[in-house]
């Protein structure tokens, strides 16, 4: 068996990595680099640092600080049409993953020309585009060395994946110190995004040896650290294994792709605006009870790796436990169900068929252990709705 094995050409890692930024421009032989950022960058300065970084080596950047908050294919074309008056030659996406997804589907678009309906699953978009740096600002996407993006559709509320070498990002600069001024939602929400990336890229139907790695690396270094992290926002070293345990975590899931959970969340993030990281945590339990016993052995490998069972329990007891640690952890953490959230369920249940509709086109849950049908799809979102789990 041949494992394709996709990552940055670069990764420069570690606490003030982002001011090698100019020799990583350099190198890669951009002229007139573009930051892709959102208003709150350039608010609490980390933008004009590397403006200015970049600038003391003699490169002239440019800032589009329109980034939104799930990007949309609106405000992609507003960040071609940028690239376009600018004559651009590279981006650099600061931020989190709506920063990183943005520059990525910018980029795609801005080198081919075409629409980004035509560049959705099950299309792969393997070619080649202009450069694109990211530096997260989160512990969760790992949109750096993913290669993915995700843009909604606002005609249609569909969130369309763009999947294939041309949304990996030629270079990513992960440096931690970022990461310290993310708030309390933000760091809880980024790092449930990349437990889910981890356990998705461990139980998938496409993983292989690379992906389990580095899956259980990532869930090993999430489970002793996201709710340090949650309880003391100024720990550094809780900080430092989040990133690099959320990067293990995108390296595993870009080499997979996801898998039930992502399928689920996704429209639920397109039609309620629910920050992408807590709708994955509002289905974490419940798909992982509905998929036990189809990948009991992985199940079991990800609760002892995230250090809620021991190696002496048995399988099956490990995989119980898993499922009632993950809802302990949204209990803790504070995630709500989407009733507690603020939704209609008028409205939720008249979407579904319509959400059922969108996660099976993404593909995504054709890599779930457990593959479900559109009845237990349906299943699962009345479940969801308001938190409940059962036996399947």
């Amino acid at each position: 068996m041949i494992n394709r094995v996709l990552m940055p050409r670069e990764m420069l890692i570690g606490g003030g990595s982002r001011f090698r930024l100019p020799a990583v421009v350099k190198s890669l032989g951009v002229n007139r680099p573009l930051l892709v950022c959102d208003p709150v960058m350039q608010k609490l300065g980390h933008a004009e640092a590397l403006l200015q970084a970049l600038a003391e080596e003699g490169i002239a950047a440019a800032v589009f600080s329109d980034v939104v908050e799930d990007p949309t294919d609106i405000s992609i074309a507003a960040l071609v049409k940028h690239v376009a008056d600018g004559d651009h030659d590279g981006l650099v996406a600061l931020g989190g993953g709506s920063a990183m997804d943005t520059a990525k589907a910018g980029a795609i678009v801005a080198t081919s020309g075409e629409k980004l309906s035509a560049l959705k699953v099950p299309r792969i978009v393997d070619f080649s585009v202009m450069p694109v740096i990211a530096i997260p600002t989160t512990a969760g996407t790992g949109s750096e060395v993913t290669r993915a993006a995700v843009v909604t559709d606002t005609a249609a509320s569909e969130k369309m994946l763009m999947l294939g070498t041309a949304a990996l990002p030629v270079a990513a600069i992960i440096d931690y110190e970022l990461t310290l001024t993310c708030p309390y939602r933000v760091t809880v929400d980024t790092g449930i995004d990349a437990l889910t990336h981890a356990l998705e890229a461990l139980v998938n139907r496409n993983g292989n040896a690379h992906s389990e790695a580095l899956a259980l690396s990532a869930l090993k270094l999430i489970g002793a650290h996201l709710e340090r992290v949650a309880n003391d926002p100024e720990d550094r070293d809780a900080r430092e294994a989040m990133m690099l345990g959320a990067t293990h975590a995108g390296l595993a899931v870009s080499n997979t792709s996801t898998a039930l959970i992502h399928g689920l969340s996704r429209p639920v993030g397109a039609f309620f605006h629910v920050p992408h990281g807590m709708s994955n945590a509002m289905v974490l339990p419940l798909v992982t009870q509905f998929s036990l016993s189809s990948a009991l052995s992985n199940y079991a490998a990800a609760a002892r790796a995230l250090g809620c069972a021991s190696a002496a329990d048995s399988d099956q007891i490990a995989g119980t436990k898993l499922v009632e640690a993950f809802i302990g952890l949204n209990r803790r953490l504070k995630v709500p169900t989407p009733q507690a959230f603020g939704i209609d369920r008028s409205r939720y249940l008249d979407l579904v068929p319509e959400m059922v509709r969108q996660g099976l086109a993404s593909g995504t849950p054709a890599n779930n252990p457990r593959v479900p049908t559109a009845a237990e799809m349906t299943r699962l979102y009345d479940l969801a709705y308001d938190g409940r789990i059962e036996e399947f």
